[in-house]
């Protein structure tokens, strides 16, 4: 038995029969290579043991998390929990736990990663730095390695582990920068050197950028843009709280999107990342939420589940009560045109590296305002011409991707980084046919 089954037991033996009682454990490492100007400055390394616990006594509810998993700091942290639980209020909206499961045998998991040291790091740095030749980079690598598992006073318990690796940076000029990046389980399977390379090519043809004015353009959006877009559809759209609430866009069974639009949570894909199943214990399936431009599902834990009449669909994180359901596993279905064919297809338009700093306006038309950021070019006749400089927009995600909009879904789909945090989600470049820019960086 591992370090995180055995802390999962050792919590629930505390408990006893005292309360309804569910168990998080999270162990491993994650290590952290940074560089800037060129050169590696920090290695950072950190070992991560905690536990979360969720217990339910008469409809009383009360959770937390440790980092102190000694005995007697675990048997310590039981009896607070408890003691806590006695003062809630009844939670009217309470799930109850599930019984004994089964989760899908997929072990997204490498053993080279998991191994990794700061050598084989800093050969991914060199290979990033190394494509930028004259140019100054900065960024990171990082290796993951982690285990959880789950049980609780029902009889459920689960198990899974995974890896993950990032290459992620920027190349520099005096007068302009360009991005790159790329995730996936295995360090191995990143070629840090053309990840550094597209940064280093986004950053000289960003020098001598030009303004342009605002209004309505085609674009073609980069992974990293697509990426941005569907995790925002994930948290305020696909969101099963957000649904109850009347606050999300989804129409089930509707044409909400162009018929070249797919959007998927598949935890089973060999090339995904992350556990099959939740903080519930709850197992993970492929579910399409839009397919061929048809909203078809919502994303639900066992709590909005309950409220829904419908069962979870293996989407609890940690603070769920609170924000709702959220897909760790999300694919952007590919297309066949490579980046020029799409550039090729457009007259007047503008290409779009990474989008920055994004923030809803509208969370019922999910109407995003956000910038542009390292590497944004104007395309004439099929061409790029020029830079420009880094422009504002303000954006129904949902319209840009309306039936009849999408021109184009490239062959390049990867995990690319979205606007939070470390959430990766596999996503082609697209041609659209509209994007509202509404001003420059200033406005």
């Amino acid at each position: 038995m591992n370090r995180e089954q055995s802390l999962v037991n050792e919590t629930l033996e505390m408990v006893g029969d005292r309360a309804e009682a569910q168990v998080l454990a999270d162990v491993g490492t994650t290590a952290l290579t940074r560089f800037a100007n060129s050169f590696i400055h920090q290695n950072v390394s950190e070992d991560i043991e905690q536990v979360s616990l969720t217990v339910a006594v008469d409809g009383k509810v009360a959770n937390s998390t440790t980092t102190a998993t000694t005995p007697d700091a675990l048997r310590r942290f039981v009896e607070a929990i408890l003691d806590t639980t006695s003062n809630q209020p009844i939670d009217e909206d309470w799930a109850g736990m599930g019984g004994p499961t089964e989760v899908v045998a997929v072990d997204h998991w490498d053993v080279d990663t998991a191994e990794a040291d700061p050598i084989v790091r800093a050969e991914a740095v060199k290979a990033f730095v190394d494509a930028g030749e004259g140019l100054l980079g900065a960024g990171y690598c990082q290796t993951e390695s982690r285990g959880h598992a789950y049980g609780n006073t029902a009889g459920r318990r689960v198990h899974g582990r995974f890896t993950t690796a990032v290459v992620d940076g920027i190349h520099q000029t005096p007068t302009s920068a360009g991005s790159g990046h790329a995730a996936g389980v295995a360090l191995s399977g990143i070629d840090a050197g053309a990840v550094g390379a597209l940064a280093a090519q986004r950053a000289r043809d960003s020098v001598g950028a030009l303004d342009t004015k605002p209004g309505e353009y085609r674009v073609v959006l980069s992974p990293e843009c697509i990426a941005t877009i569907a995790v925002f559809l994930n948290v305020y759209g696909f969101n099963g709280k957000m649904a109850e609430e009347g606050m999300s866009f989804v129409d089930l069974g509707e044409q909400q999107f162009d018929e070249a639009f797919d959007l998927l949570d598949s935890p089973t894909n060999p090339a995904s990342l992350y556990l099959p199943f939740d903080v519930e214990g709850t197992p993970k399936r492929h579910l399409d939420l839009v397919k061929a431009g048809v909203t078809t599902s919502l994303l639900h834990t066992r709590r909005t589940a309950r409220k829904a009449g419908t069962e979870s669909t293996g989407h609890a994180a940690q603070g769920a009560e609170a924000w709702g359901p959220f897909a760790w596993n999300m694919f952007v279905g590919g297309g066949g045109n490579s980046v020029d064919e799409l550039i090729a297809g457009v007259d007047r338009g503008i290409y779009v590296s990474t989008f920055n700093y994004c923030r809803v306006l509208d969370p019922k038309s999910l109407v995003v305002t956000g910038l542009t950021r390292n590497g944004t070019f104007m395309i004439e006749n099929g061409e790029i011409t020029h830079p420009v400089t880094n422009m504002r927009f303000t954006q129904s995600f949902v319209d840009a991707l309306a039936p009849g909009t999408i021109e184009g879904v490239g062959d390049d789909a990867r995990f690319a980084d979205s606007e939070f945090g470390s959430t990766f989600i596999h996503s082609p470049s697209m041609q659209l046919g509209g994007w509202n820019f509404t001003g420059g960086a200033e406005g």
